[in-house]
């Protein structure tokens, strides 16, 4: 049986394992078992670290040039209006 302390804390990779398959749900949560795709699983979770790195540039990259913008109008007020 699974540990009993684990059972106090429901993921949300639990609930949609459950909404695909509840036998899954209840032989991974109930009886301790992993599912026998684990090399699978585990490239998901380096492609979704590796995407979610390249939304956060991405949101950053966003940012700077925004930034860069509001440098450039600045400086062109100043240039068209500061002398």
């Amino acid at each position: 049986m699974a540990d009993p302390t684990r059972r106090a804390l429901i993921r949300a990779s639990e609930i949609g394992t459950y909404i695909f398959c509840a036998r899954a749900w209840w032989l991974q949560r109930v009886e301790g078992l992993e599912p026998g795709n684990v090399a699978q699983r585990l490239a998901g979770e380096a492609y979704h670290a590796s995407h979610g790195r390249r939304i956060w540039a991405a949101t950053q990259l966003r940012r700077l040039a925004w930034a860069l913008i509001v440098v450039a109008i600045g400086l062109w007020a100043l240039w068209q209006w500061g002398g």
